[in-house]
């Protein structure tokens, strides 16, 4: 089985998908350049190269949950105009729209996410494990782990895909990318349940939507 640091190169190296990276090490013997080879073979390996390219075409999709208590709206950007009108573009963006629902992020990458609330959440994490009982050095550790984690929940790119958890957000970009031949980006999203901020009996929407999406 392919080590997590060997799945992770290889990721970078070519922008594929988490799943196809370590299908890929496995089938090359934990080989990379073999593995490259096989997700070349496959047309998974071309999504970093297409990634510099202008993506200013695409569409802003809607998606409002069952009886109007969560909406979102997200933009998401491809290279020319016939590609946003496919049926697997419109389809990508509507899973992304669903997904927003379900998962609630609040940035769309780890580069949104303001120096200032890093810097805080470190300092909460390291409390943390310091009141477990932690030395400062093994606290400082675990911070870095779980720092990850944040992003993870906050992210919108680094969220696991609530209708298939082994892919990222991102990662099921790049697989778009290598199907349809074209730089895609998520651009911008809002998200709205009702009620937001008010003082109301607490209702877990979010929840209710990920249950829907899974049936």
């Amino acid at each position: 089985m392919a080590s997590a640091q060997l799945v992770k190169e290889l990721r970078q190296k070519t922008g594929a998908g988490m799943m196809d990276c370590k299908k890929a090490l496995e089938t090359a013997n934990d080989d990379m350049e073999k593995a490259v080879e096989v997700l070349r073979e496959k047309g998974l390996a071309a999504a970093s190269k297409k990634s510099g390219r202008i993506a200013a075409e695409g569409i802003v999709e809607s998606y409002i949950h069952m009886g109007g208590k969560i909406g979102v709206l997200v933009e998401v950007n491809c290279e020319t105009d016939f590609v946003a009108k496919t049926d697997d573009f419109r389809s990508l963006v509507k899973d992304i729209a669903m997904h927003i629902a379900a998962a609630n992020p609040i940035y769309l990458s780890k580069d949104d996410v303001p120096e200032a609330d890093i810097e805080k959440e470190k300092s909460i994490l390291r409390n943390q494990a310091i009141n477990e009982g932690k030395p400062e050095n093994i606290a400082d550790k675990m911070v870095e782990g779980r720092i990850k984690k944040f992003y993870q929940d906050m992210c919108l790119l680094e969220q696991s895909f609530v209708k298939d958890p082994d892919k990222t957000i991102q990662d099921l970009v790049n697989e778009k990318i290598s199907k349809i031949g074209e730089n895609v980006k998520i651009r911008r999203f809002a998200r709205f349940q009702m009620g937001e901020g008010l003082e109301k009996k607490s209702e877990n929407f979010a929840e209710e939507v990920a249950k829907q999406m899974s049936l």
